[in-house]
């Protein structure tokens, strides 16, 4: 199995470069998998879906303005060099708890080795103290006032490669969730993108309850793979989540869960193994890679936006629906002109 078995002819134009004017405003495919079928819908339909019983799981990360753009200083101590050529940073995730030791990956990352300094705006000042892999680098910033603050002041939205454009305002509304809490990602886990206030209401008028667990969205979600590479030799990069004690006890009390997003259905899946068969309190990291044949224990529904070809993400869909329907299914949308990706629409998998 490798991902050019996953692959799907996507024109250009499908790819959806702004979120829709309205942000229920998405169109929803529903795919059966007992039936083998699908129907074209809305997701502002979504909450006729749910029921009594049902637990909608909710992944609350906050995107982090984690694209941040500076200039090499020279090497630590070496006092009186002007900064020389611009650096784009990309922050991944703290690596202790205080907030100024980062991993990241910097570009142009081949030339930027160990004590070298970037600078940023307002005074911001990192140092490179280790190299790891993947061309990643820890960073060491200097303290200027609130590190977070001045992230959020100079800082962009690592809006994805496929998004042709700058990000803008608009982004910095629509490229979180609206039950977004806890900052630490570096993309959107964009299933959730469609949500309102008052959709949520209506989820749980019909007697569905929401829960909300984390899981800050780093390299792991969105690594890609060779083409020709053997999928099961394929490791994910780990990536930091918690569910707390209300979250598992509501978890254990639903008749199905209903996944929000692949990020959600990873971090269910690996919790479900940890509490082995239960969910408990739970926090740490998770590599947990869901592929064809993987079996799931936890999710029996899932909301999900149509992903990139031979992409980790739609292998995960695969699994969970299967491989030839959810192929199917994706030419359809091809053929509807369905939106795809970060900012397209959505399907929902029951």
């Amino acid at each position: 199995m490798t991902p050019a078995d996953f692959q799907f002819e996507l024109p250009p134009e499908l790819i959806a470069q702004q979120p829709p004017p309205e942000r229920s405003g998405a169109r929803m495919l529903v795919v059966d998998r007992r039936e083998g079928r699908w129907r074209d819908a809305a997701f502002a339909d979504f909450p006729s879906f749910l029921g009594p019983g049902d637990a909608l799981t909710l992944n609350n990360t906050r995107v982090l303005p984690a694209r941040l753009f500076g200039r090499r200083a020279g090497r630590a101590g070496a006092a009186g060099q002007p900064p020389t050529a611009r650096v784009e940073t990309l922050l991944l995730e703290p690596v202790s708890q205080s907030p100024l030791r980062w991993t990241a990956l910097v570009k142009p990352g081949r030339k930027i080795d160990i004590g070298e300094r970037i600078v940023y705006d307002e005074g911001l000042e990192a140092r490179v103290v280790e190299r790891g892999e993947r061309g990643s680098r820890t960073l060491e910033f200097q303290p200027a006032g609130r590190f977070f603050e001045i992230v959020d002041r100079i800082g962009h939205l690592p809006l994805p490669p496929y998004i042709q454009r700058q990000d803008g305002e608009i982004d910095r509304a629509r490229y979180q969730t609206v039950y977004s809490k806890d900052r630490g990602s570096a993309a959107a886990p964009t299933a959730g993108l469609h949500f309102t206030p008052e959709i949520l209401e209506a989820v749980r008028s019909r007697g569905a309850a929401t829960v909300e667990i984390t899981l800050h969205v780093g390299l792991g979600t969105f690594q890609s793979i060779d083409d020709d590479v053997d999928v099961l030799a394929h490791k994910l990069h780990a990536e930091r989540f918690e569910m707390t004690a209300d979250a598992a006890a509501a978890l254990n009390a639903a008749k199905r869960i209903v996944a929000v997003g692949t990020t959600s259905t990873r971090t269910l899946e690996h919790a479900i193994r940890l509490g082995r068969g239960s969910f408990e309190a739970a926090s740490g990291r998770t590599d947990l890679f869901i592929y064809p044949g993987f079996e799931f224990q936890a999710v029996g529904a899932l909301l999900t936006n149509f992903h990139l070809p031979g992409s980790t993400l739609l292998m995960l869909v695969s699994a969970f629906a299967g491989k030839e329907l959810i192929l199917a299914a994706y030419r359809h949308a091809v053929e509807q002109r369905y939106r795809f990706f970060s900012y397209g629409d959505c399907m929902l998998i029951l």
